[in-house]
């Protein structure tokens, strides 16, 4: 059982309200920058079409020129920049459209937004980092974890408080975090395995570095999420790779140690490993006597 009277420390609370403070903040900036795409689509515009990255150096640059005031597609295509210019054409088609008053006006205020949001996330970023010192290490150790990065790392900490003698093993870590199958069974038939809903930000994070460890080729994460894919399908991949991301964090954080990639052949080893010693088991309970040689 968890210590139910566990209350982080200060730093860990105050570390945490930062971090979700700062996700908030994300989330507010990439809500703008859909406005910004829904406004250029009203006007006609379609950049994001072409530019991967709207808010990028270039789309920023056509963006801006369109709302002082030019209009004309070639002028406002040869201001991309780098492998983007190999696609002039398509971006003087793209930016043909009826880009009014109207348009600029929203646009404006859309830009002044996120420039503050963007200040305030600097500003956010300098002070979670002024407060990362006591746990570098731990932050060092996760981040060789395949689809955690620095900021994953840093939300798993501050959501777990960095503390694993609190947790008496990585099931019981996984269970707190709700990432892991729901039990619901009556009369022996298996029913739904949802799981259940928990500590929001964590979850998301963890799901975050599932989509990109499922990306790491010949890693035993990826291979987990193929496996489960297979048979339950991407979602339920996904959150069963997140899952392994959480009891592999667990022992990074307990132990100190950094992960150890095991290889895309992990799980086809381990459960081979399992049904040999299965078998050996019902041999000699059988009253045989078992000697295992590998093949040459």
């Amino acid at each position: 059982m968890l210590k139910a009277s566990f209350v982080p420390p200060p730093p860990i609370r105050e570390l945490r309200d930062l971090t979700r403070y700062r996700v908030q903040q994300v989330r507010d900036r990439a809500q703008e920058v859909n406005r910004l795409c829904k406004v250029l689509e009203d006007a006609g515009v379609k950049l994001t079409s072409v530019v991967t990255d709207v808010m990028g150096a270039s789309g920023r640059a056509m963006v801006r020129a369109l709302v002082e005031g030019t209009t004309d597609p070639t002028v406002l295509a040869d201001l991309a920049r780098g492998a983007l210019r190999k696609k002039l054409p398509a971006l003087r088609r793209a930016l043909q459209g009826r880009f009014r008053r109207h348009h600029a006006f929203l646009i404006e205020q859309i830009f002044t937004k996120i420039d503050f949001l963007d200040e305030t996330l600097d500003r956010l970023t300098t002070e979670i980092d002024g407060r990362l010192g006591p746990f570098e290490p731990m932050l060092a150790h996760l981040d060789t974890i395949p689809g955690v990065d620095r900021i994953g790392a840093i939300s798993i900490v501050a959501e777990t408080g960095g503390d694993m003698s609190r947790f008496p093993s990585a099931g019981h870590v996984c269970s707190w975090g709700a990432l892991c199958p729901g039990q619901n069974e009556s009369a022996g038939k298996r029913r739904s395995g949802k799981t259940r809903k928990g500590n929001r930000y964590l979850r998301a994070t963890l799901i975050q570095a599932a989509l990109g460890a499922m990306r790491k080729k010949n890693s035993a994460l990826q291979a987990r999420y193929y496996r489960v894919k297979r048979h339950r399908g991407h979602k339920k991949a996904v959150v069963a790779t997140g899952h392994q991301i959480l009891e592999i964090a667990y022992y990074v954080m307990r132990d100190g140690v950094s992960y150890d990639e095991l290889g895309a052949d992990y799980f086809d080893r381990r459960h081979a490993e399992r049904a040999v010693r299965r078998h050996v088991k019902q041999l000699e309970a059988l009253g045989f006597h078992v000697t295992i040689e590998k093949a040459a």
